[in-house]
């Protein structure tokens, strides 16, 4: 009750300063106006008028509460129970194009770039609650794995699932990027993301890169890229032994980040740079720091006015003490 309490009018309350001065005054009074009267003996009015002589001042009492209340019903007093509403008021969709080529599965990061990926994309979509997202994978070709969608297990479920091999091996940067597009040229949300991630050059598929840029800038469509992969050589896949485990052997890291850069940069999104994995889920951190979700706050008051209660008892004061002075304390008035 009372960590809900207020007063509207607080500024009322310093009236009651005002009191202390009134009940010296009226003590002073009291004493001023105080017949005199000289006689032999008191004995005949001892027993009479002794008592109530001696309560006439609770009629000063009774005014001085009365004004009080009255002063505490002028600041307002009351309850206020505070209610809140949230309203997404600014949707995001985000298609996330992810690069499965065979060189993803390099070992400059832990345990491979690809894995990596999984872990870093997963914990964003744990931080997107209130978003649309989707997944397309590419490689040598490029395909939607997931519609954007709002049921975030299903994506997380996607990413999980997300394996080399599925699909022809190269890295078509344009039929990834082309794809995501696609994915949102229909969304009808106030704010659209792709981001893409590579760790080579556009080496396959039958849509250009800069093509997809124009469309995508065309539908206003902001696209963050990432280029992942150590600088210098890394350990990349290149054959597999009989039991099919991966032979590895340390090539030079190409990644074509003049692309990369063009790519973000026509379309007011950033170039990221990923070399390892305290790297790459940093940028995600920041990507999710930039891309914010508009929020409004509805709060709604109820207030329970205390305030006529106060003037309520203030009132059968008065009345009581108006009373008590023209019956009881008449005679000594």
């Amino acid at each position: 009750m009372w960590t809900n309490f207020e007063f509207h009018s607080p500024e009322f309350l310093w009236c009651l300063l005002i009191l202390p001065v009134l009940a010296v005054w009226q003590f002073a009074m009291r004493k001023r106006d105080a017949a005199v009267l000289a006689v032999s003996s008191t004995k005949g009015f001892e027993q009479s008028f002794s008592v109530v002589a001696k309560l006439k001042p609770l009629l000063q009492v009774l005014r001085l509460v009365a004004i009080t209340l009255l002063v505490l019903a002028l600041a307002r007093p009351r309850n206020v129970s505070v209610h809140k509403k949230n309203k997404t008021t600014r949707g995001i969709d985000i298609v996330m194009a992810m690069d499965v080529s065979g060189s993803m599965l390099a070992k400059d990061l832990k345990p491979n770039r690809l894995e990596s990926l999984k872990n870093v994309a997963s914990s964003f979509v744990d931080r997107r609650p209130n978003d649309r997202i989707g997944i397309v994978v590419y490689a040598g070709e490029s395909f939607t794995k997931t519609p954007i969608t709002s049921d975030k297990e299903i994506v997380k479920r996607t990413i999980a699932q997300i394996k080399w091999g599925e699909i022809e091996d190269g890295t078509a940067i344009g039929m990834g990027l082309g794809s995501a597009v696609n994915r949102l040229k229909d969304s009808k949300a106030k704010s659209k993301v792709i981001i893409l991630l590579t760790d080579g050059v556009n080496t396959a598929g039958f849509v250009d890169p800069k093509t997809a840029t124009e469309l995508a800038k065309e539908l206003h469509i902001k696209v963050y890229t990432i280029g992942i992969g150590t600088n210098g050589m890394a350990p990349v896949p290149y054959s597999r032994n009989r039991d099919g485990s991966f032979l590895f052997r340390n090539q030079q890291v190409e990644i074509d980040e003049t692309l990369l850069r063009y790519i973000a940069t026509e379309t007011e999104g950033t170039y990221f740079r990923a070399t390892d994995n305290t790297q790459l889920k940093a940028i995600y951190d920041e990507i999710n720091s930039l891309e914010k979700t508009k929020i409004a706050e509805f709060k709604y008051y109820n207030y329970q006015e205390k305030y006529r209660l106060l003037v309520g008892i203030a009132g059968l004061l008065l009345l009581f003490e108006f009373v008590l002075k023209h019956t009881l304390f008449k005679s000594f008035i």
